[in-house]
């Protein structure tokens, strides 16, 4: 079979993957956003932790730009393996949290409302778009169709880098309002 046709097979079977994980994450996060853990301690620990893990994110996908740009291949993959990783991580820990955890009303007032605000609405917004993205980037990039990978990662990496940030944002301005 042609070498080209096996790989646009591939990437439609990745595709299909990608757009099932693309509605079921967000779906389940929705879901489980409103399910309460019975007799389970809060897990009060965990948002500055997924907040650390965020600003790792951000920092590592820099340097993979930079690796990438100075022609360090493997660790430009790695670190990028890596973001993936931790996002996976934010996840979990952010819906653990949330389901041991009452939702933190934002207690601040003024124009500091309608930043924090906006910057949520964007963070929740671009954070369901990234996740085909970051996928459909990661599966180019695997079916070694690096030239649309390129292209791909061009839109990828700077709403990445936002939702990475942004979520370090958040915590900061919600984190006085944290009742223990």
């Amino acid at each position: 079979m042609n070498k080209s046709i096996e790989i646009e097979k591939r990437e439609k079977r990745f595709n299909r993957w990608i757009t099932v994980i693309s509605i079921i994450v967000p779906l389940a996060v929705a879901l489980l956003f409103g399910v309460r853990l019975p007799n389970v301690d809060p897990l009060y620990f965990l948002p500055p932790v997924y907040a650390s893990m965020n600003g790792i994110t951000a920092l590592l996908l820099i340097v993979a730009v930079w690796a990438i740009k100075n022609g360090k291949r493997q660790l430009h993959q790695k670190l990028m393996t890596t973001c993936i990783l931790l996002s996976l991580l934010f996840l979990l820990m952010y819906i653990a949290y949330h389901m041991t955890s009452d939702a933190t009303p934002y207690g601040g007032k003024g124009v500091w409302r309608y930043v924090y605000f906006t910057i949520l609405i964007s963070h929740i917004a671009l954070s369901i778009i990234i996740i085909p993205l970051v996928l459909k980037t990661y599966a180019r990039a695997y079916l070694k169709k690096f030239d649309s990978h390129k292209k791909l990662a061009k839109i990828t990496f700077p709403i990445w880098l936002y939702v990475a940030v942004s979520g370090v944002i958040v915590y900061l301005m919600i984190s006085p309002f944290y009742v223990y």
